[in-house]
């Protein structure tokens, strides 16, 4: 029976599985050992929606913690130059709003297909009432239903991810009872079970890695290989570092903003106190100080003040281990595995990974096909959100420089080509719908749609629409007419609906810092 588990390794990681484990079992002996002098990452600073399902979880409200760890909210994730230079669109969070008026293919795919020149992030703007108030800087608690618009659901955090860890850790985790040791690991003692000590006095039924990137339990001790994903994502280093705001009422927006340059992309996170940036590239195409020489034009040319930025280089280890729980040892976090940060998806591993690491547990004594389907549960998540990754650069049309015209040139694996990832609730029908149905789905909060529309992915055509209907395009335009005319009064309604509504600035400084008089 598991009653003693120790988790190495601090962190987002460790003291989010420290929290998730004293919440679900809290007459366990749960320890967490942390080195003293080794840092964490921490830039893990962007999130989605998934995030709000752990909080609400644990029972931790947003005003508890927010206020500690520079926190703000977060509606969307913005693409720019990704599809083209010069073009950006939104994927925001949630379903899309889709009523009875719309049919089998969603309307506004018909309406790019007779005004091409409609910008690609119309379609967000279309369907996704919380566009506007993205598009105005706004946000709202919704409690008068103005738009359909569910704040729980629907909003996710930009934070510190340090002191977000240290706020669970001095406010959650120790209070409610988990033991916490500060040592350097210095011996790791085996026998038959897996580990048996580590310094030659901590023993635990269940060893928990949260080493990040050393994966120092799961990969040196136990010698578990790992399987890299480089072959499909194409970057392996970032530049990461923080700049102050010029107009913090501007600058301070409900999205990250990913923008893509030379050698990979850029990401933009504003927090309370200031922006968090950093450019995410390949070192097969550019040099360290080469890159962090292209970061910082960029940064210039966006208007930042980098006089006193510092900037701290990490190599990512792109992938995931090829068993994430053998014998006694599990892995939580970037030791388990790791997806390049574009689509916020650090965090997001660890509270979905944390899920099938209790869902094991209350068992009771986990045995071997618990083990395995813990890492068949994860690898599944993980592969399908990796592709979900892969298909930003699958579909981008940019040659500009030699990392993007390999990129445009590439042959993709079947994975991507026919449309059947591994991520459920995402591709497990996304090749019916394009090849047989001709829609993309929507349903359950998929995004597939939202990256479609912005990189101009149809999941038809014209010509396919008039051979299955037996229609000409001049019947098919006067049928589908209404529809767009339907469409730009919602965007119109909504925009309308949130002009009274607080400037996001507004809105914190009232309801999470209580600094407005």
């Amino acid at each position: 029976m598991i009653n003693d588990i120790m988790i190495v390794g601090g962190g987002s990681a460790g003291w989010m599985t420290a929290c998730t484990l004293i919440k679900k079992f809290p007459n366990k002996n749960i320890t967490l050992l942390e080195s003293p002098n080794i840092a964490t990452v921490g830039v893990g600073e962007s999130t989605i929606g998934g995030i709000k399902n752990w909080t609400k979880f644990l029972g931790i409200d947003d005003k508890e913690f927010l206020s500690h760890t520079d926190g703000s909210y977060k509606l969307s994730i913005k693409f720019t130059d990704f599809y083209k230079k010069g073009e950006a669109f939104h994927y925001p969070f949630g379903e899309p709003n889709i009523d009875g008026n719309f049919t089998k293919m969603n309307d506004w795919w018909s309406k790019k297909f007779y005004y091409p020149n409609t910008p690609n992030s119309d379609y967000a703007d279309c369907i996704y009432p919380q566009m506007a108030l993205v598009n105005q800087n706004k946000i709202t608690y919704n409690k008068d239903n103005k738009i359909p618009f569910d704040f729980n659901r629907h909003t996710a955090y930009h934070f510190d991810a340090t002191k977000f860890a240290l706020w669970l850790r001095d406010n959650y985790a120790i209070p409610r009872g988990v033991k916490h040791i500060k040592e350097d690991v210095k011996s790791v003692e085996h026998n038959e079970d897996g580990i048996e000590t580590i310094n030659k006095q901590y023993k635990a039924d269940l060893f928990i890695d949260c080493t990040g990137f050393k994966s120092l339990l799961l990969g040196k001790e136990m010698k578990e290989p790992f399987e890299s994903y480089n072959d499909l994502l194409p970057n392996d280093s970032a530049w990461a570092t923080r700049v102050p705001y010029k107009n913090k009422r501007e600058q301070l927006v409900s999205y990250t903003n990913c923008t893509a340059i030379e050698n990979g992309w850029v990401w933009n996170i504003p927090s309370w106190e200031r922006i968090g940036t950093g450019y995410v590239y390949s070192s097969k195409f550019v040099d360290d100080g080469t890159a962090l020489n292209e970061l910082k034009v960029h940064l210039k040319s966006q208007g930042h003040d980098i006089s006193n930025s510092e900037f701290k280089n990490i190599k990512m280890r792109v992938g995931i281990t090829k068993r994430l729980w053998v014998k006694n040892v599990a892995a939580i976090g970037l030791s388990a595995g790791f997806i390049e940060p574009l689509e916020s998806n650090g965090l997001y591993t660890v509270h979905e990974f944390l899920w099938y690491l209790l869902r094991a547990l209350e068992r009771g004594d986990p045995n071997q096909h618990d083990k395995d389907n813990f890492t068949h549960q994860c690898k599944v998540a993980y592969k399908g959100f990796a592709h979900f990754v892969a298909f930003h650069y699958a579909l981008s049309q940019r040659k500009d420089t030699p990392y993007w015209k390999e990129n445009f040139n590439k042959t993709w694996s079947d994975h991507i080509t026919e449309l059947k990832g591994d991520f459920v609730n995402e591709f497990l029908s996304m090749a019916q719908k394009k090849n047989v149905e001709y829609h993309w789905p929507h349903e359950g909060g998929t995004g597939f749609h939202s990256i479609a529309a912005g990189f101009n992915y149809p999941p038809t055509d014209l010509t396919t629409l008039c051979y299955l209907t037996q229609k000409t395009e001049g019947q098919i335009m006067d049928e589908y007419m209404p529809h767009w005319d339907h469409l730009q009064e919602k965007k119109e309604m909504w925009s309308n609906a949130v002009k009274n509504e607080q400037n996001l600035l507004d809105f914190l400084e009232e309801n999470i810092y209580r600094t407005k008089k």
